[in-house]
């Protein structure tokens, strides 16, 4: 494990940040930091319930994310306070930095929604990310974040998504 980040089991505090102000932060479990990997837990750090049509978020649900230091990428596993798979809600973001108990994510404002049974995938926020002016003003990052999208959504659609969690 690397030197600049917590032990597992230690509580980190995760910065979802957007258009450079923080969007939100809220403390999670440190579960594994492989160098390249790392994964939390936590709560649905929403207020209330968040309903998208298509899936819900309600308090006492419980997120398994995983962030990459070298994808353009975050993966959350959504489970019902039962432990009941609803999902997975994927967030296009620049590579994850962790330094000491922070891990600080870059929302890029494309998304993808996964459904447990795989049977509902769908982008979301494209038309956000068109608002955003990152293609112009960063279009590196934009290219790479349309790429991510894209991987993701064809891990999703080709039944190998599963897989890109244990690895």
């Amino acid at each position: 494990m690397p030197a600049n980040s917590a032990e597992p089991d230690a509580m980190v505090d995760v910065v979802l940040v957007k258009a450079g102000r923080t969007k939100i932060r809220y403390p999670a479990e440190l579960l594994q930091d492989d160098g390249t990997r790392i994964v939390v837990r936590a709560p649905f750090a929403g207020t209330g319930v968040r309903d998208f049509g298509f899936v819900r978020f309600d308090p006492g649900d419980v997120f398994t994310e995983y962030y990459w230091r070298d994808r353009w990428y975050a993966v959350m596993e959504v489970r019902d306070p039962s432990g009941v798979l609803k999902g997975w809600y994927c967030d296009i973001a620049r590579p994850a930095t962790f330094s000491g108990t922070e891990l600080v994510v870059e929302d890029l404002d494309l998304d993808l929604w996964r459904s447990a049974d795989g049977t509902d995938v769908r982008r979301l926020d494209e038309d956000e990310f068109a608002e955003s002016g990152l293609t112009e003003t960063d279009p590196e990052a934009a290219t790479a974040a349309l790429a991510a999208l894209d991987e993701l959504e064809s891990l999703a659609r080709g039944g190998d998504f599963e897989s890109l969690l244990s690895r």
